[in-house]
């Protein structure tokens, strides 16, 4: 079911500056920035090796990562899992009684389809990502 670590998300105040670490300092390079406005928030994709890191800013302060940022501050957010078949994925581990924030796929960045694992039955929130076309 899962293919490999696809991407860690990491919550940022400004996606500006935190890529500046990556690019600058730990001479990786940016691939792109997206906003997907109905998740309210930008994030910026920063190719290392097969997996990547995502950094993610929000672009509303009610949203997800400005509530993340107040709570626990600037880190990590989530592991992002790839499957091939999400929807497959969410069946079986729903069967297998694991609590899901998204029962159905949503749009994420890069053409990708993805869903949340709920993180009090898995310690971590996890993202399980299907790649796009």
């Amino acid at each position: 079911m899962i293919k490999k670590i696809n991407h860690i998300g990491i919550a940022v105040n400004s996606i500006e500056e935190a890529v500046k670490l990556y690019t600058d300092v730990l001479g990786l390079k940016l691939k792109g920035v997206e906003v997907v406005a109905d998740q309210k928030v930008k994030t910026a994709i920063i190719p290392v090796g097969e997996s990547k890191i995502e950094l993610l800013e929000s672009t509303d302060p009610d949203g997800v990562i400005a509530k993340y940022i107040e709570r626990r501050g600037e880190g990590i957010h989530h592991l992002a899992l790839e499957v091939s078949n999400l929807q497959d994925a969410l069946d079986t581990l729903a069967k297998q009684g694991v609590a899901l924030i998204d029962e159905k796929p949503r749009n994420g960045v890069e053409d990708t389809k993805i869903a949340f694992l709920h993180p009090k039955g898995t310690k971590l929130l996890i993202e399980l990502v299907e790649p796009g076309e």
